[in-house]
């Protein structure tokens, strides 16, 4: 009997990816505090702080000086993974029980800096986590063949470049170099009615670029656009098991393919008057680049091919902006988000469903330097059902739903 050991660890960090604590699919939008409080409208037309390298680098034109950013986002994420049927017959185990919140309150930091050479040219340099996970079932649930620990991090850093092409139109662009970190837990059945324990850890740098510009129509109306290529990581690492006491115990070097979506938003921000401002956006996912998942292994036995079946997927905001005093700038925002899985493929550790979001944030600005942000967040997660096959004997049966609270103090200097 081969074990397909790789391909279904390669399966794990396929669906693990999806962070119940952000937006749908296992895109980390939490990459500005001053932009998750309008829930991220506007998000390639906003130019207010430092952070506006990361949704759209031409804005950096519109900031003065040099500019720092830093934030942090504390995620709350809540996923309730119920029975409805599950199965393990097939390979003789027992099917186990229910589990807690596999998830806990986990930080998503990151920090900006932009530099304006001259009149027309600005640099600037970013640090974010744009993709990432943890979360950790009980093992002896039962969909315990699916997962059972998940740990995914991501870190990205982004050189960028801006140039204002004329005084309505300005260009940027930078250099994504991704560092990922993957580990991965499940059970896994190797015959004769014997179960163990598999573990991948694995690693990668891998590059990607994204592109923006931002055009003020009029006075009172500026868009953006901005694109962010896919990454593709290669994870180098180690796969083991344990716990049989068969043959099948031991480990070997192997890897994995992670495919990362390309990303397309347009985004519109609008002045009604001195005081308000309104802000719109819709975002492209190309997940379906992520359609299946390559598993290799140095010993050939592990290599398997696992269908994915993510789909393309749009994301939809809408918020403002009201300038209170000099002092207190406040907003708020909603967004609807696409979950790209689909019924059939849908796994546990991809507990995901389409996302409503609700938030609102404030800027304190207290003198010519320094400026403070806070903004919280709720989104609600869809009831989605999980029905599938895992070591050809276990059929889960799965309804799942869930929210998300988001709590982030961000900090801005001009220098």
């Amino acid at each position: 009997m081969k074990i397909t050991l790789m391909g279904l660890v390669a399966l794990g960090l396929a669906t693990c990816l999806t962070p119940q604590a952000n937006a749908a699919g296992f895109f980390i939008q939490e990459q500005s505090v001053s932009g998750l409080g309008s829930a991220f409208s506007g998000s390639a037309a906003m130019p207010r702080d430092a952070s506006i390298l990361f949704f759209n680098p031409a804005g950096m034109t519109y900031l003065e000086g040099q500019h720092g950013n830093v934030g942090l986002h504390l995620i709350a994420p809540f996923s309730d993974v119920d029975d409805t049927g599950t199965s393990n017959a097939a390979i003789g185990q027992p099917t186990g029980g229910d589990t807690d919140n596999p998830y806990g309150v986990e930080p998503v930091p990151n920090a900006y800096y932009t530099h304006q050479l001259d009149s027309r040219n600005w640099i600037g340099i970013g640090l974010s986590a744009p993709f990432g996970l943890k979360n950790e079932y009980d093992e002896d649930y039962f969909a315990r063949f699916d997962s059972t620990s998940t740990e995914l991090k991501t870190i990205n850093i982004q050189p960028s470049f801006a140039h204002k092409v004329t005084d309505r139109l300005s260009v940027g662009g930078g250099v994504d170099i991704q560092y990922a970190d993957a580990v991965l837990e499940s059970a896994v059945f190797v015959g004769a009615g014997t179960a163990g324990q598999s573990k991948l850890e694995g690693d990668d740098i891998s590059f990607g670029y994204n592109l923006g510009m931002m055009y003020e129509v009029n006075d009172r109306t500026r868009v953006g656009l901005h694109y962010r290529s896919q990454v593709n990581h290669k994870l180098d690492g180690d796969i083991s098991i344990e716990g049989t006491g068969t043959a099948a115990d031991g480990s070997s070097s192997g890897e994995a393919n992670l495919n990362l979506p390309e990303i397309l938003n347009f985004s519109v921000a609008h002045n009604l008057n001195d005081r308000w401002t309104m802000l719109a956006g819709a975002t492209w996912f190309g997940w379906s680049n992520f359609e299946r998942i390559t598993a290799n292994a140095e010993n050939d036995i592990y290599d398997n091919n696992v269908q994915q079946n993510y789909q393309n997927t749009l994301a939809f905001n809408l918020g403002a902006e009201y300038a209170y005093s000099p002092e207190w700038t406040f907003r708020g925002g909603v967004q609807y988000d696409e979950t790209p899985t689909q019924d059939g493929s849908r796994s546990t550790r991809t507990p995901d469903g389409d996302r409503i979001w609700v938030s609102g944030g404030t800027t304190y600005k207290m003198d010519d330097r320094w400026s403070f942000d806070l903004a919280a967040t709720y989104i609600n997660v869809g009831e989605e059902d999980i029905s599938l096959t895992r070591n050809t004997g276990s059929n889960i049966e799965a309804e799942n739903n869930g929210h998300v609270g988001i709590l982030a103090l961000g900090l801005n200097y001009k220098f």
